[in-house]
């Protein structure tokens, strides 16, 4: 559990940091990388730490954008907000997520796992891809066809150097439509 909750701290600094990923986000102090870690170790099969946390989690009423109010309670309803992120821009607010946020976040997300050592561990390597392919077609239906190239897309540092040397944008995915 450990090392998932290390993957999780570096994957949200990582998004936080990320001009793409970041307007999603409302408010950086909530406990995003706590909140997720629990979520995969209680998929794991390690207990239920994100079921405990989420019956004393407060009904908080948040302020998005165009004056929407939410209240966030559990993973969809934060998903919602973030659709509504006041920092998103204004012609794309309420859209759900589309295939290129969702291979920024899968990019990041495995580099994290590389940097915290998981995938150095095959057998995780191979139930974490499918388990991020699984679950990333809720909210975009086209994206598991790239969690295996997002998982390889770390495993040259050059690749990520290139990212953060340009601002940590990616040119290649963010607004590309791939061809069917």
């Amino acid at each position: 559990a450990a090392q998932v909750h290390a993957m999780t701290h570096a994957f949200y600094k990582k998004a936080f940091a990320d001009p793409h990923l970041t307007r999603f986000f409302r408010d950086k102090t909530d406990p995003h990388a706590e909140r997720l870690a629990n979520w995969i170790v209680e998929k794991m099969g390690g207990g239920s730490p994100w079921t405990s946390e989420r019956r004393t989690r407060p009904q908080k009423v948040v302020a998005l954008a165009g004056g929407h109010k939410h209240v966030v309670h559990d993973r969809s309803s934060a998903h919602v907000a973030a659709w509504y992120a006041p920092a998103r821009e204004p012609e794309k607010v309420g859209q759900h997520f589309q295939l290129d946020d969702s291979r920024v976040w899968m990019r990041l997300m495995f580099w994290a796992a590389r940097e915290a050592g998981l995938l150095r561990h095959p057998h995780f390597a191979d139930w974490y891809v499918r388990f991020i392919g699984h679950f990333v077609r809720v909210y975009e239906r086209k994206a598991p066809a790239f969690a295996r190239e997002s998982m390889r897309w770390s495993e040259e540092a050059a690749r990520p150097a290139a990212y953060e040397a340009a601002g940590r944008r990616m040119p290649d995915v963010v607004g590309v439509t791939p061809t069917e």
